[in-house]
């Protein structure tokens, strides 16, 4: 059966779907971990880190070794640190967008409350510059 390749780039990405395989992933980028140390890093128990290392295997993004009773993982290839390096750099534009808004909101917010300091009263009411009467207090 053939899938659209749309289909396993989307399979692909809900395979990363995980913050815990995100974070597996992160600290593989420079080499091969053992176990013992992705726990430590992670604070997972062990049988929750064993399940998304064994989704990760099984996609062929991470490889094991054993060396005596020491099991280590790595990337498969340097493919998934480019992957992970141009997702940070996305979401930096994405959250500096967010502070621009969040700037320009605050500004509005400034100058929207200089202009209720600038109400006059109207025939025993207040009427704001947008012209809306207004209960006097």
């Amino acid at each position: 059966m053939h899938v659209p390749l749309y289909q396993a780039k989307a399979d692909f990405f809900r395979m990363l779907g995980h913050p815990v395989r995100i974070r597996v992933l992160e600290l593989l980028q420079h080499g091969p971990v053992p176990v013992r140390d992705l726990l430590a890093d992670i604070d997972i128990e062990p049988s929750s880190l064993s399940q998304q290392l064994a989704v990760l295997r099984r996609s062929g993004i991470v490889v094991s070794t054993r060396e005596g009773s020491t099991v280590s993982y790595a990337l498969a290839g340097g493919d998934v640190a480019e992957l992970l390096r141009a997702a940070r750099r996305i979401l930096t534009e994405l959250l500096a967008g967010q502070n621009q808004l969040l700037s320009q909101l605050r500004q509005a917010d400034t100058v929207e409350g200089e202009t209720s300091a600038a109400e006059t009263p109207v025939g025993g009411r207040l009427l704001s510059d947008r012209g809306s009467p207004r209960p006097t207090p």
